[in-house]
């Protein structure tokens, strides 16, 4: 047939690499055909089976039978895998759902698997056929289960006649088996013959694919299944140039079936069909046309056939490079000024460079030769010019020029003048001469004298303006009844809180300072030297509840009686008046424990107990103190670091240690307590923890945060921690990061002071928790250190990604100033800015100024956590002589006691207080009770805690009160109160009349509590604002 194309049938390759190719085409694209088809089914089952065959390999067979809406059914083999190890019913379920994935086959459209019945395929728990139900019962489908596949082939071998095969296999097994002497022989000859088998197969009645193996002559039963161990030839390693021919010959062991052979590269493997520089057709030797720098590594040869796998040595091919010359360089130039030199040029052996061994460039590097520089000759000057006849000036003029010699070969030109000028009347000249350039001249020289003056005077017009203070109090005693916060906010024409009034102002930047205060009487009239010009504005936020728009402005210039004296009385009725008239950063002169302590005595009336610069306060509600009786309470700080010692795990504290006390405290109902804290609060990221110190010194779980307790109440807002307690004892707020997400907030702060030699100036950068007791250690060690804050602290977000923090200083003027080598950046670890537990971290920076007459700095401070946020601290302060005194603050250091009993420490007057309790406490058919009055104040997580008081409405009352005593607005509480009424006014008119006055009568309460509170203190306080 076709006789003509005879030779090219003979031209079409047929090698074994081609045929398998062309077998892998044909599987691709019948995977892709029957890919295409199970788009379309509707519905489709599986079958599975799993045999063993002769290499103990167990094989899974996947069938697929699909219908599409056509009613097209279609049957195709899905997959057959090999299963490594075990053959569970898990490995089984996890083969199937692999293929299953693979086809893109949805599991809720599987309505029928079918198995043998082994154990793995049909257990009712761990059975593969269950698993797949399973899973198709959780994509919404639901699956059959049947037995039917039946071992045709088993029962085909215990039905035909093979007597005449297996009578011959079965007497030889049993000859060798009978007897010791021969089956010791029989296996020194596998063991001479290099078997893959070291003992005589068995017959199998369940192994179809045993049988198959097995020779009907007793002749050949070993050579099927042999195959030797060592190779015949195994391939050597070799160096070869890039470019040259790589041949790796290689002849595998004999074995029946004949082995094939694969080439693998650093155990990856070679492919020819991917490569056209590679070919491994050639009788299995390796063969790389042109090498390459990829070429190098380890090859070797790997034979297989049905029985067993071989590796060959490993063979090394190393692909080397000789190196090259470059091009020559230029000349250089003749290394003399004048006379005999040399000049040379080079070139490197780069071009390549050696690689793997290669061999370096053969010759000379460096080639000179010599030159002649011609030597410079100097100019010299001609003889003078005849004077030229007088002119009109009565002047007259010669020249010279330099050529005598001229300067040639970079000599030095002429030194002199060319020309010459003299009078030519012996100073008898009487010409008249124009007058008009000394009256241009005397002119400019005016003007200029009037705009330099008129520009000294702006100068100090504009530094007058820009070094007075402006401050703004917005005074809202009212509400609180003489506990009040005063809040400082910074001018745009300067920041009087920094200590240098030369620095630039940020305008971008507008902070303020909340914290309370304690006033002192007229004594202390240096307190507020440093701000030259005060403007007080004054205004009640009862005023605006009321509807009072009106605001008194006063102005004083800053002398004594700024404030109020008679306030000092309540807030420090117990503080040591040793030092006057002090300003001193957010935290106390010194480290001494007695100043964070504050004690108070309390009686039926409660109080408040404050640490001064701390964030921590302490409210006694009225009333929890037993009539005619009275206690004296304190309340500590634990500066030390015994607290952080008996931590456990990641846990770390976020704010400081606080007791309360004394021990045997009796009290009628909680307390609340104020704790500031440093981390930026989010469930998902923190799991944080209230802790009690018990009397061994350890730690004791109170309550998580996020969960309810009926021992006590925890309220977190955004820096301050809101706790009702009832025991007495040490109390701790820790945290432990659940993601690397979780952030705690640092406090930045930069310092600056002159060391002992006058030329050095240091600047020291603090990193600490961003709470203001843990501010105060760094104010202690630069108040010994005469420091001076040279920026407002920012506040830096710093995360649990196990990152470190880097500080470093940039922009230094070189011209200047000079730094030591190696120190511009430094850095903290992760553990240690972690886990600091209020301990502040800093870093130093000693620069060394030129000239005694620089008198400013200015530099870039960048504080940045990797892979995380930054923060820049702008340097600008004058480094004169003479220290300043240091005004971070508006804060008085002679204030370490505060403390306040009385209505006056409540915001909320005693009568509106009762009148709540007592409408909010009776339970009320429509829901309008304390449940309600806690949910319109954002109170109403931990409901069970409140239950169980006696008075839940002064419960929530009290915490309200600690949670809003900076803020001093009664607001929000009057628009709660209004709320609930509207609520209650939308009742039915019969359940409606009599709790409807209650609320009438608690909200005119609340007016009338708010006037007479404003008026007293406006006039108490209005002859002390007098200028």
């Amino acid at each position: 047939m076709c006789p003509e194309k005879v030779q090219d049938f003979n031209n079409v390759s047929l090698s074994r690499n081609t045929v398998v190719r062309r077998i892998g085409d044909l599987s691709d694209n019948l995977k892709l055909q029957l890919r295409d088809k199970a788009c379309a089914f509707d519905f489709y089952s599986i079958a599975c089976d799993e045999s063993t065959d002769a290499t103990d390999t167990a094989q899974l067979l996947i069938f697929l039978r699909g219908v599409d809406d056509n009613f097209c059914c279609t049957e195709e083999l899905l997959d057959m895998m090999s299963l490594k190890g075990t053959t569970t019913g898990k490995n089984i379920f996890e083969a199937v759902s692999k293929a299953v994935e693979k086809m893109g086959l949805k599991w809720d459209k599987l309505c029928g698997v079918t198995t043998d019945g082994a154990p793995a395929m049909t257990g009712e728990r761990k059975g593969m056929a269950s698993m797949v139900c399973a899973k198709v019962k959780e994509s919404g489908g639901e699956a059959v289960r049947m037995h039917c596949i039946i071992h045709q082939e088993a029962l085909y071998a215990k039905t035909v006649q093979l007597g005449d095969v297996m009578n011959t296999v079965v007497k030889t097994v049993n000859i060798i088996r009978a007897r010791g002497l021969y089956h010791r022989e029989f296996q020194a000859f596998l063991s001479d013959v290099d078997a893959e088998y070291g003992d005589v197969l068995y017959h199998s009645d369940v192994r179809w694919l045993s049988r198959s193996i097995t020779a009907p002559t007793e002749c050949n039963v070993l050579d099927i299944i042999d195959l030797r161990k060592n190779f015949e030839q195994d391939p050597q390693g070799k160096e070869v140039p890039i470019n040259g021919m790589i041949v790796l010959h290689c002849r595998p062991p004999e074995g029946v079936p004949v082995a094939e052979v694969e080439w693998l590269k650093n155990e990856e493997l070679v492919s020819s069909l991917t490569d056209d520089n590679i070919d491994t057709r050639a009788d299995h030797n390796l063969i790389i046309n042109e090498a390459r720098l990829s070429d190098s590594g380890n090859y070797t040869c790997l034979a297989s056939n049905i029985v067993a796998k071989r590796r060959s040595a490993t063979a090394t091919v190393i692909v080397f490079v000789n190196g090259g010359w470059s091009l020559w360089t230029e000349w250089s130039p003749c290394n003399v000024p004048c006379g005999r030199g040399v000049q040379k040029r080079s070139r490197t052996c780069t071009n390549p460079a050696p690689l793997n061994g290669g061999a370096f460039c053969e010759g000379m590097s460096v080639q000179k030769i010599t030159c002649n520089a011609l030597c410079p000759i100097d100019g010299g000057w001609d003889e003078w010019s005849e004077w030229t006849i007088c002119s009109s000036q009565c002047e007259r003029q010669r020249s010279r020029e330099c050529n005598s010699p001229a300067p040639r070969h970079r000599g030095k030109i002429c030194e002199g003048n060319s020309e010459a000028t003299e009078n030519c009347t012996d100073g008898l000249c009487t010409q008249s001469m124009d007058s008009t350039n000394d009256v241009a001249l005397y002119s400019g020289l005016g003007a200029g004298i009037i705009a330099v003056a008129i520009l000294v005077v702006a100068v100090m017009l504009y530094r007058k303006n820009h070094s007075e203070y402006g401050v703004d109090v917005i005074d809202s005693s009212a509400l609180t009844g003489g506990f009040q916060s005063f809040n400082f906010k910074t001018t745009r024409q300067g920041n009087p809180l920094l200590l240098n009034s030369s620095m630039q102002p940020d305008l971008t930047v507008g902070r303020t300072y909340s914290t309370p205060l304690c006033f002192q009487d007229s004594t202390d009239k240096d307190l507020f030297d440093p701000l030259p010009d005060i403007k007080v504005k004054v205004q009640s936020s009862f005023m605006v509840s009321l509807g009072v728009a009106e605001r008194a402005e006063f102005h004083a210039k800053a002398p004594a009686e700024t404030f109020p004296r008679d306030l000092s009385r309540d807030y420090c009725s117990t503080m040591d008046r040793r030092k006057k008239g002090l300003l001193t950063l957010n935290g106390p002169l010194s480290t001494a424990k007695e100043q964070l302590r504050t004690t108070g005595v309390f009686g039926h009336p409660g109080g408040r107990l404050v640490v001064p610069n701390t964030g921590v306060s302490l409210l006694v509600p009225h009333g929890a103190v037993a009539e005619n009786m009275s206690w004296e309470m304190y309340m500590v700080i634990n500066q030390g670091e015994a607290s952080v010692q008996t931590l456990e795990g990641c846990e770390i504290l976020l704010g400081p240690e606080v007791m309360y006390g004394p021990p045997g405290l009796d009290l009628f109902c909680p307390v609340a307590m104020t704790i500031a804290h440093c981390a930026e609060v989010d469930a998902e990221n923190w799991n944080i923890q209230l802790k009690r110190k018990t009397q061994d010194s350890k730690w004791e779980e109170v309550m998580s945060v996020e969960e309810e307790s009926t021992s006590c109440y925890c309220l977190m807002d955004s820096s301050s921690c809101h706790l009702l307690l009832d025991q007495p004892g040490s109390y701790a707020l820790v945290g432990e990061p659940l993601t690397q997400a979780a952030v705690k907030r640092l406090k930045l702060a930069v310092f600056g002071s002159m060391e002992a030699s006058s030329m050095n100036y240091s600047l020291r950068v603090y990193c600490v928790d961003d709470t203001p007791h843990a501010f105060q250690g760094v104010v202690a060690a630069e108040k010994t250190r005469g420091g001076q804050l040279l920026e407002e602290p920012k506040m830096l977000p710093f995360r649990a990604n196990t990152f470190s923090l880097q500080v470093s200083i940039q922009d230094v003027p070189q011209f200047l100033w000079s730094i030591k080598p190696f120190t511009t950046c430094q850095e903290f670890s992760f553990p240690q800015v972690w886990c600091s537990n209020q301990q502040p971290l800093h870093c130093a920076f000693s620069l060394e100024r030129y000239s005694p007459a620089t008198a400013h700095l200015s530099c870039k401070i960048s504080v940045r956590q990797v892979k995380g946020h930054e923060q820049i601290l702008q340097v600008y302060t004058a480094v004169a002589e003479t220290e300043k005194e240091s005004v971070p603050f508006f804060m008085q250091t002679d204030c370490t006691i505060t403390s306040q009993t009385g209505p006056k420490a409540f915001k909320i007057p005693l009568s509106i207080r009762q009148r709540i309790c007592a409408t909010f406490d009776t339970a009320n058919a429509k829901g309008k009770d304390w449940q309600l009055l806690a949910q319109k104040l954002h109170l109403d997580r931990n409901l069970g805690y409140f239950a169980k008081q006696q008075s839940p409405s002064a419960v929530i009352l009290s915490l309200w009160e600690a949670r809003h005593q900076d803020t001093a607005d009664l607001d929000s509480l009057a628009s709660a109160l209004e709320e609930i009424g509207k609520i209650h006014s939308k009742s039915s008119p019969k359940d409606q009349e009599e709790p409807e006055s209650d609320f009438n009568h608690i909200h005119a309460g609340t007016l009338c509590g708010t006037d007479k509170l404003t008026s007293e203190k406006t006039e108490d306080s209005a002859p002390e604002y007098t200028g």
